[in-house]
């Protein structure tokens, strides 16, 4: 059955490589993220139904722009993917700047709970739909230099497994591990060692068929894409 995806920050790594598989899959993906050069070209590779637009989910009003047309022109989706995420440049807590530390939370925090507060209500008015809240290693574990992006992911962890306890039947939020992927951002954590990690096309060959899977029984359970 074809589901209706709606996944943040498809302009790059994770978030692009899902979008392209679910759409060999014969599935609609609704995306979004920052950079319009990317998403021009996701726009001139995959047309209608697909649909793709340029904004910051740490901004609610454009969100809420954004979701009010999207519902306008599609149902509710059936998977809601909340990928989009930055991470703060290697340092001692100390060292990092009141501005990065701001802009880590608005984008990781914020704009997943901005997503949820737009898209959600229409999702339990027809009492059906997955929420993914991807999280990290580093919201179930720590390591130095990277204290904004725990503190994010943690709270990603705690803020899904509350949701969980709002939904009603038939839904589910479940935050989702994606494991240690070699993506640009995790460049800026492991320098020259993250091109050592797992390919992010040969990530979303496994997690793809792992999100279409999940269920309403797995409301509020704490998941890692097998390996």
């Amino acid at each position: 059955m074809t589901k209706l995806i709606v996944i943040t920050g498809v302009s790059r790594g994770l978030g692009l490589a899902m979008t392209e598989k679910f759409i060999e899959l014969g599935h609609t993906v609704l995306g979004c993220a920052r950079s319009s050069e990317a998403l021009e070209k996701l726009k001139q590779k995959y047309s209608a139904p697909h649909n793709f637009t340029c904004l910051n989910v740490a901004n609610n009003e454009l969100v809420k722009a954004w979701v009010t047309k999207i519902l306008a022109n599609y149902s509710a989706p059936d998977l809601l993917i909340n990928n989009a995420a930055i991470t703060n440049y290697s340092a001692p807590l100390w060292n990092v700047s009141s501005e990065d530390f701001s802009q880590v939370i608005d984008v990781n925090i914020k704009g997943t709970a901005n997503v949820i507060r737009h898209f959600v209500p229409a999702m339990i008015a027809r009492k059906s739909g997955i929420i993914v809240n991807f999280s990290s290693g580093w919201g179930r574990s720590t390591s130095p230099e990277v204290a904004p992006y725990c503190a994010s992911k943690w709270a990603i962890e705690g803020l899904t497994r509350s949701l969980a306890q709002e939904l009603p039947r038939g839904m589910a939020a479940i935050p989702l591990n994606p494991g240690i992927i070699h993506t640009d951002m995790l460049e800026i954590s492991f320098g020259k060692h993250a091109a050592s990690y797992t390919p992010v096309k040969e990530w979303a060959q496994k997690a793809v068929p792992f999100l279409l899977k999940l269920k309403p029984s797995d409301n509020g359970v704490p998941m890692t894409v097998p390996e």
